[in-house]
Parts: structure tokens; sequence; C-alpha cells
């Protein structure tokens, strides 16, 4: 029986979901989740990435979107990783609501009604909260538990979970984001950077039963690197010379410091302290004040550099360095 939708121009919703290798799951998957929109009555496009898969996943797709004219299907020449998949998914939504999910039947499509209600209570981002996580304890859920602590603590958003796929944006949060590296699980704290209100709820988690996950615990660097990216970004993405200059300056101080001991020793013997005393070819100081100045004057020079590389990025391109929730009055003429 065909089971062909109609799929409105500009849908309410647009889920996208980044595939690799996921041939078995993808039935019962969008099965789900077909279910789940008849249920909400909302107008909704389904979008999924093919990241390359290596197995029959592609043609499944194919299949599922020639009876259900919701689904869209990007097919990537390569697998680019998750990361740049979602940046896909993004890039072709259409919806007022996005929502990201993973396609291993691992989140729970019914919790997408959840995540809505929670956004009509005036939130920005819903992120899901696997709080009964369903893996392996010592290579998934205690990395994980570590990870999302740091990555509160440097972000400043306190998430329990920013592995769980499963989350809801507004478009206007979520369309001017560019994402590289691992730093699709960052978004909530971009959205919360830009000043957008974010909260999370838990979400059912199931267990995979079918098909090999494609995560492990050599993610857990990756993740800390990006980290540190967006957060120099976040602080110091308009002001580089703040950071540069102020590694320029310790470095500066500690030349001047090793020089000054340096001299110190030189002339003890002169200051009555003989017991002290070291010519200039004994002691590393010289080399070492001499170093540090070169290296403050590299930190003072790339500073300079970061300047107008930042200048240029936002000029050329007539970009703000900030961001507008709403306007009240403009366009309104006076009495």
């Amino acid at each position: 029986m065909d089971t062909k939708k109609t799929l409105k121009a500009t849908p309410e919703l647009s889920l996208f979901l980044p595939v690799l290798d996921e041939e078995e799951n993808l039935r019962p998957m969008h099965s789900k989740i077909s279910s789940a929109l008849d249920e909400l009555g909302k107008s909704a496009e389904v979008i999924y990435v093919d990241d390359g898969s290596t197995d029959k996943s592609l043609e499944v797709l194919k299949a599922i979107a020639a009876n259900d004219s919701r689904v869209r299907v990007i097919s990537l020449r390569r697998n680019y990783g998750q990361t740049a998949a979602m940046s896909a998914g993004i890039d072709a939504a259409k919806g007022d609501i996005l929502i990201p999910m993973d396609a291993d039947l691992q989140n729970d499509p019914a919790d997408i009604a959840r995540l809505l209600e929670k956004l009509d209570e005036g939130y920005d981002v819903v992120s899901g909260w696997r709080k009964n996580r369903q893996d392996k304890l010592i290579s998934r859920k205690i990395p994980s538990q570590i990870a999302n602590r740091v990555i509160s603590w440097i972000g400043g958003v306190p998430l329990h979970d920013y592995g769980c796929s499963l989350k809801a944006y507004r478009r206007d949060v979520i369309q001017d984001v560019k994402l590289y590296g691992e730093m699709h699980r960052f978004i909530p704290i971009y959205a919360a950077w830009a000043g957008a209100r974010v909260t999370e709820i838990p979400v059912d988690h199931h267990a995979r039963t079918m098909g090999k996950s494609k995560y492990g615990i050599s993610r857990t660097v990756k993740v800390i690197f990006d980290l540190m990216t967006i957060k120099f970004m976040a602080s110091y993405g308009t002001k580089p010379i703040y950071v540069f200059g102020t590694f320029g300056m310790l470095a500066f101080f500690a030349s001047i410091l090793a020089g000054l001991y340096a001299i110190f020793l030189k002339f003890a013997g002169v200051l009555g302290l003989p017991q002290y005393q070291a010519d200039l070819v004994e002691t590393p100081l010289p080399v070492l004040s001499i170093v540090m100045f070169a290296i403050s004057i590299q930190f003072f020079l790339m500073g300079l550099l970061a300047e107008l590389l930042v200048r240029t990025y936002h000029e050329s391109q007539d970009k703000a360095i900030y961001a507008i929730r709403e306007k009240i009055g403009f366009g309104v003429s006076g009495p």
C-alpha cells in the first residue's frame, strides 16, 4: 500500500538524521518517526544524510523516500563524519524547528512531542538527556560523564548530556552556526553564548540491537581539542590580541627577570655576595632571556596579525559581532 505523504513548501518541523551503515535500522526507525509525526499533526520533513555508507543504507533510504514525500535524502561523496553530516542536514532544512537525531534506534521519536512542549515554554534550545543510558559502562558512560562535566564547566552551560543527538532548536539560533571537527555536540553552547535560552529534559534511550556503534573512547581527545577551540573563539574571537598579548607580556617579563638575575650573578661579588657570583657563560639565563624576548615579540606580532584577520573576516562579510533577538517599534512612523 502506498503511504505517500504530502510535504508543504515550508514545514513546521525539520528532522535530520546522519546515516552511516545503518541499513538494518532505517526501516523500523522511519516507521517510528512516521508514527510520531502523524500523532503530532504538524507539517514536517525528514532529511536523511547518508555519510558515505558502504552497506545498502542509501538504497533503503531511496526506497523510503519513494513512499513518503516528507523524506529527503542527501548522499555525501564519502564519509566526512557526523558533524559534517549534521551540517548538511541543517543547511538543507526548511522548517521553523530543527530536530537532529541518530538513526540507530537508540533515540525514541516519541520524545519529539516532549521537546516541542518544552520549546513552547519559551526556550530556544531543548537538549535530550539520556538519564538511563543503555550503553557500556566503562567505554561509553563513564568517559561521557567526565566529558560532560568538563564541557559544562568550560562552556558555562550546565547540561548533563552533550552527546545526545536528540535536540530541538529554533531555526534562528542554529542557522548561522558553522560546524567543524566534532563540534556538533557544542551547538547548545554556541546558542547560549548568542543569547538563546537553553534547557534539557530526560529522554528515552534504547540499547543498540542491530548494526555496530561508530563511537569510541578515542573521540574524547578530539572533543577536548574542539572545546578548547570554541572557548577561544567565544572569549577572544573578536579580540585575539588579548590572549596573544597576555602570553607575550608573560614571556617579556620572564625575559627581563632572567636577564636581571644573570646580571645579578655577574656582579654578585661586587655586591659583597661572592658565593652567588657566576659568569654569564656559566648559566643558561642569558640564552633564556634572549629566547623569551624573541617569543614575546612573536606573540605580539601574532596577536596583531590575528586582529587584522578578525577585522577582515567580519568586514568582508558585513558580519555583525552581535545577535538581535527581536526589534520592537522599528519601521513605525511617529505621530
